[in-house]
C-alpha cells in the first residue's frame, strides 16, 4: 500500500477535501552504470562528508541548517517548517482555473496523485468531474519539503493529480535561442513544400496510446553488454584491501587532544558570558 508524502487538503473557495499527496513517478528504467577509476578499475564512491571531520555521516543524523552569517546557523526541525506556516504546508490552495491546455508542456516538472482521506470522497468526485466537464486545470499553491510549488490539478482518469510547474523565472529566455523566424517567404520555404510537409504530419496522426512507445536505446545497449559478456569482453577488479588497524591506545597524541579541549571549553564559556551579557 502507497504512503502518502503528507496528509492535508485541497482548498478551493471555502471547499476543504481532505487529501494525501503521493508521488507519481516511478523508478526510472535506467541501467545502473558504477563509476570507475581508469587506472585500476577500481569502484568510485559517492559518501555525504562532514566537511570538519572529514568523516561519513549517516542520512538519520543529518539536519536543516539556515546560515545567517558566515559559520552560524540556525537548526530547523521538520516541526520547525510547519510552525512557520501550518495552513501552507498541509494545503494545497486553488487559487485560479484555467484552461488546462493553456498551459504549455515546459512548464511541467513533476507530477503528484492526490487521493482522498477520511471523508473525502464527495468532495474529491465533485472537483474532478467539474474539471473534467469544464476541461480547466486548478493551479493552486503547495508547499512540499520546505519549498512552495505552483502547481495544476487536473483530472487522470478516475485520480486527481497535482502537476508542480515551474515559475517563469526558472525556465531561460526563449529569445537567447537563434531559431529562423516565422515569415517563411523569407526563408525560401514555398507553399507546396509547407502543404506537402502538413500531409506528412496528418499522415502520421494517431490516437495517443502511451503504452506503445519504450526505451528502445536502453534494450539495445543491454543487448550490446550481453554480447560483449558471451565474448569475455569483461574485467574483475579485486576487493580492496581491509584498513590498516587504529593505532594502539598508547601512541595518541594526548597533548593535542588536551590542547583542543580546553580551547573548546574556553570558547564555550566565553560565547556563554556573551549571551548573558558579562
Amino acid at each position: 500500500m502507497a504512503r502518502p508524502i503528507w496528509k492535508g487538503s485541497i482548498s478551493f473557495g471555502l471547499v476543504n477535501i481532505p487529501v494525501g499527496l503521493f508521488t507519481a513517478e516511478g523508478k526510472e528504467k535506467k541501467l545502473d552504470f558504477h563509476l570507475l577509476d581508469k587506472n585500476d578499475l577500481s569502484p568510485v564512491g559517492y559518501k555525504k562528508i562532514n566537511k570538519r571531520t572529514g568523516k561519513e555521516v549517516a542520512s538519520g543524523e543529518m539536519v536543516k541548517g539556515y546560515e545567517f552569517e558566515r559559520g552560524q546557523y540556525v537548526v530547523l526541525t521538520e516541526e520547525d517548517l510547519k510552525r512557520a506556516n501550518a495552513r501552507a504546508t498541509q494545503t494545497v490552495e486553488i487559487i485560479d482555473f484555467v484552461d488546462s491546455k493553456d498551459i504549455h508542456p515546459i512548464f511541467f516538472q513533476k507530477p503528484y496523485f492526490l487521493a482522498p482521506v477520511g471523508r473525502g470522497e464527495k468532495g474529491y468526485a465533485l472537483l474532478r468531474e467539474a474539471l473534467k466537464k469544464t476541461g480547466k486545470a486548478g493551479v493552486a499553491k503547495v508547499v512540499i519539503h520546505s519549498r512552495e510549488y505552483i502547481g495544476a490539478v487536473v483530472p487522470y482518469g478516475k485520480v486527481l493529480v497535482l502537476d508542480l510547474i515551474r515559475y517563469p523565472d526558472e525556465l531561460k529566455k526563449s529569445e537567447t535561442i537563434e531559431v529562423p523566424e516565422e515569415d517563411l517567404e523569407k526563408l525560401g520555404v514555398t507553399k507546396k513544400e509547407l502543404e506537402m510537409a502538413e500531409r506528412l504530419v496528418e499522415s502520421m496522426i494517431s490516437d495517443w496510446q502511451p503504452d506503445k512507445y519504450h526505451d528502445t536505446y536502453r534494450d539495445e545497449l543491454l543487448s550490446y553488454i550481453k554480447d560483449k559478456i558471451a565474448a569475455g569482453e569483461t574485467a574483475r577488479v579485486e576487493e580492496a584491501a581491509a584498513p590498516p588497524p587504529a593505532p594502539s591506545a598508547e601512541v595518541i597524541d594526548l597533548m593535542s587532544l588536551l590542547k583542543k579541549s580546553v580551547e573548546e571549553t574556553e570558547a564555550a564559556k566565553v560565547k556563554a558570558r556573551k549571551a548573558s551579557g558579562g
